[in-house]
C-alpha cells in the first residue's frame, strides 16, 4: 500500500518505525498487565532516544532549535508511532508551531522550550461537563484583578494532568467579551483534583478532573492578545485531529497485518482461515479502507504544506478525523472478529486497539462535532472550496 513520500518523509517513516519496534513494541503487555505503568528506567530509556531522534522538536521552528518538519514527514512519523498500543508514544513531550506565534518570550524560555527539551510537560484544560467538544460553550472565566487574572470553573478530561508540570486552560472573560488561553502552573494555589476516573484504555496518563478555585495568575500567563486567543485553539485541535488520523492509519495498518498473519496460519476443516471468503472480505474491506485513509490524510498534510486556505484546512482536517478515526474503529472490530477468543484476550493487540481506538472518535471533538464543522463549512463555501 504505497503511497510516494518524498525521500526524507521515507526516512522519517523508518526511523519511528524502528523506534517504535524496539523501544515500545516490547513493552505493551507489561503495560497492559500493569496499568499502563512501565519501570522508571524503561520510560527514561524510551524518552531519551525519543528526544534523540528529533521527535520533541519535529513542529519547532528552526529559530528556536526545532527541524521544523513539513507536516507530511510528521504525519509519516506519527503513523508509525500509532502502531503501539497503550499510548507508549507519550513517552515524549512534543511543542508545536502555535506556540512559537501564540506565547510571549518569556512564556517560550520558560514553558515551551524546555517542553521541547523534556524538561516539561503540558496537558489542555479545555473540555467541560456541559461543553463537552463545544469549545464556543465553554464557562470557565477569568477575570481581571490588577496584574493578575482570576481563574474559576471545572475542566473534565484534563489528559495527562498526572504527569504534567502546567495546563493550557481555556476560560471566558466576561468583562472583556473573549477567550483566553492561560499558562497555569500545576501546583498553583487553588487547583484541585476532584475525580481520577478509570477509562476503558490502560494508558499512564488519566484524564483527572480538576476545579479551579479562584486560582490567581499572573496578567503575563495570558497566551497572545485580545481577539486571537481561539485561533491559536484552533490550531491545535488542527494538528491534534491530522494526527489521530496518522495514528489511527498506524493502527489500522498492524492490526491488518497481524490479522493477516492469524489467519493464515490458523487452520479450520483443513484449510487456513484466510482461505475463508466471510475472512477476505473483513480483510479486503479494511486494506480498502486504510488506503482511502492514508491518501486523505498525507494529502490533507500535504495541503498544510503548500499554505492553502486555512479554513480549507480547517475542514479537510475533520474530515481526516472523522473518517480515519472511524476506519480504524471498524478495523479493529473485524480482527478482533478474525483472532475469535484470542481476540478478546488483553495481551491480543486487536483487544487493545479495539478499546483504545474508540476515544478518537470521541476527544479533540467527537464525530458529531466534525460532522457540523464539514457541513458548516460545506454550506458556506461551497463543495469546490471545503
Amino acid at each position: 500500500m504505497k503511497i510516494q513520500l518524498s525521500v526524507s518523509a521515507e526516512r522519517w517513516s523508518r526511523t519511528a518505525r524502528e523506534y517504535a519496534d524496539e523501544y515500545l513494541l516490547p513493552h505493551e503487555v507489561e503495560a497492559e498487565l500493569n496499568g499502563g505503568v512501565l519501570p522508571v528506567e524503561i520510560v527514561a530509556k524510551q524518552k531519551k532516544r525519543a528526544l534523540e531522534l528529533g521527535f520533541g522538536r519535529m513542529d519547532v521552528p528552526t529559530s528556536h532549535g526545532g527541524l521544523e518538519l513539513p507536516m507530511v514527514e510528521q504525519v509519516a512519523v506519527w503513523e508509525q508511532l500509532g502502531r503501539v498500543t497503550n499510548a507508549l508514544s507519550w513517552c515524549f513531550p512534543e511543542a508545536q508551531e502555535w506556540m512559537f506565534e501564540a506565547c510571549s518570550p518569556e512564556q517560550i524560555d520558560k514553558y515551551v522550550l524546555p517542553m521541547m527539551r523534556g524538561k516539561k510537560k503540558d496537558c489542555y484544560a479545555i473540555t467541560e461537563s456541559g461543553a463537552g467538544s463545544d469549545v464556543a460553550g465553554i464557562e470557565a472565566t477569568a477575570v481581571r484583578d490588577g496584574d493578575s487574572y482570576v481563574l474559576n470553573g471545572e475542566k473534565w478530561y484534563v489528559t495527562s494532568a498526572n504527569l504534567a508540570d502546567f495546563f493550557w486552560f481555556q476560560a471566558q472573560l466576561p468583562d472583556e467579551n473573549d477567550d483566553a488561553l492561560f499558562l497555569v502552573d500545576s501546583d498553583t494555589a487553588g487547583i484541585e483534583m476532584i475525580a481520577n476516573p478509570l477509562f476503558s484504555h490502560t494508558y499512564a496518563a488519566h484524564h483527572p478532573t480538576f476545579l479551579f478555585k479562584d486560582v490567581v495568575v499572573p496578567a503575563a500567563n495570558r497566551v497572545g492578545s485580545g481577539g486571537d486567543e481561539m485561533a491559536y485553539t484552533k490550531s491545535w485541535f488542527r494538528h491534534e485531529r491530522l494526527m489521530i488520523g496518522a495514528r489511527s492509519c498506524g493502527a489500522a495498518a498492524r492490526l491488518i497485518e497481524d490479522g493477516m498473519q492469524f489467519a493464515q496460519g490458523r487452520i479450520i476443516g483443513g484449510l487456513p482461515l484466510s482461505e475463508r471468503q466471510a475472512i477476505q472480505f473483513m480483510l479486503a474491506d479494511s486494506a480498502t479502507e486504510l488506503w482511502a485513509s492514508r491518501l486523505m490524510t498525507y494529502e490533507a498534510a500535504a495541503a498544510i504544506d503548500r499554505g492553502e486556505d486555512l479554513k480549507a484546512l480547517h475542514n479537510r482536517c475533520s474530515m481526516v478525523k472523522l473518517y480515519v478515526s472511524e476506519m480504524a474503529n471498524r478495523v479493529a472490530d473485524r480482527v478482533v472478529q478474525i483472532f475469535g477468543g484470542r481476540g478478546y484476550m488483553r495481551e491480543n493487540v486487536a483487544e487493545r486497539f479495539f478499546r483504545e481506538l474508540r476515544v478518537d472518535r470521541i476527544w479533540e471533538g467527537t464525530s458529531e462535532i466534525q460532522r457540523l464543522i464539514i457541513a458548516r463549512g460545506l454550506l458556506k463555501r461551497g463543495l469546490d472550496e471545503l
